[in-house]
């Protein structure tokens, strides 16, 4: 097998998986925190409104934005590791 493919195939090998583990961080936050453990959630309190409200209303939002620079950022550098960036 070509150097090349190894490369290109250990690049993708990383990339899902940064995927995946995004993903399951995206699902435990919405899913998790907005729908599931809600009832738990609302007991704390953050600017008067409960926590399990604000997860389902606000916080999975914002969770999905940080994981987008999050993603660039692991990306930029997964891209630069094997040599597939563009200057």
């Amino acid at each position: 097998m070509s150097d090349n493919k190894q490369n290109a195939q250990a690049y993708w090998k990383e990339n899902v998986k940064l995927l995946l583990t995004l993903l399951v961080i995206w699902f435990a936050v919405s899913y998790g925190c907005g729908i599931l453990f809600v009832d738990a959630l609302d007991t704390i309190k953050i600017g008067g409104f409960p926590l399990g409200f604000w997860f389902a209303q606000q916080g999975s939002i914002y969770t999905f934005v940080v994981l987008i620079f999050v993603y660039t950022a692991r990306m930029n550098t997964l891209d630069r590791k094997y040599d597939f960036h563009e200057e």
